[in-house]
């Protein structure tokens, strides 16, 4: 995509410090946007911003919702209003069903749907008054099909589809744009420790037990990190003002 400069643009991206954020963050920063990244352990926030890919942080737990309002309000009084909000920040649960008590559904949900939901309420009231913003939440092809053992993971991430469906719907005339990409599985530390997971449970080698996840993509391949943020990028970009209420999906012909 060509590159259009964000220069003037205050990006915040939850999950920042690691893995799918920190390429996002990386990539709105290169674009010229003025990018905050949060997450709750403060040493690879700074890690982050030692290397160049934000330009502040702040410490909080999305399923938190006094430290999100607490942070927002924090960045912005530093740099401005917001206008990019990249809901990034989840994890994954991979238990069978039967096994998968209550608490991991809550789990799943409060860190899945309630930390975008958390984020986006700290900001949509100042985007819709100022008429423009950009609401990104990374959900997973997850949201869209059904994985066998991962069926909490599955169900928070088909409300993250649901939410950004319905919020598009609500903001359709306000400048503002709410969206979500669909990675498949990524190179990241998450799926490095499904990798092993596999690999303690099932006797395979680490080259099997990429097979076994790369098998879900046509390409055969995990996806790029930095794909995923071509794929933000866009959905910022000028544009993409007519694209709301859609789930990208990056995963190599999947789905």
């Amino acid at each position: 995509m060509g590159m259009e400069s964000f220069e003037g643009r205050h990006a915040v991206v939850t999950g920042g410090g690691r893995g799918i954020g920190r390429a996002i963050a990386k990539a709105l920063c290169e674009a010229g946007a003025t990018v905050t990244i949060i997450g709750r352990d403060r040493a690879t926030l700074e890690r982050a911003m030692a290397e160049g890919d934000a330009r502040s942080a702040a410490a909080a737990d999305v399923t938190d919702v006094a430290a999100v309002r607490g942070a927002i309000r924090d960045v912005v009084s530093r740099h401005g209003p917001v206008d990019f909000m990249i809901a990034n920040a989840g994890g994954a649960a991979s238990v069978p069903f039967l096994k998968t008590d209550p608490a991991i559904f809550r789990q799943m949900l409060d860190v899945n749907l309630l930390g975008v939901t958390n984020v986006t309420q700290a900001v949509l009231g100042t985007m819709t008054e100022r008429g423009f913003g950009r609401i990104v939440a990374v959900a997973s092809t997850a949201g869209l099909k059904g994985y066998s053992y991962v069926t909490a993971y599955c169900a928070a991430k088909h409300a993250v589809i649901g939410l950004v469906r319905a919020l598009a719907i609500e903001t359709a005339q306000t400048g503002v744009t709410v969206n979500a990409v669909c990675p498949g599985f990524t190179d990241t530390d998450l799926v490095a420790q499904s990798i092993e997971r596999i690999m303690a449970k099932t006797d395979r080698s680490r080259e099997q037990a990429l097979k076994e996840l790369v098998k879900h993509n046509p390409q055969e391949r995990l996806i790029d990190p930095a794909e995923v943020a071509d794929a933000v990028l866009w959905l910022c970009s000028e544009g993409a003002r007519s694209v709301t209420g859609q789930a990208i999906v990056v995963a190599g012909g999947e789905i």
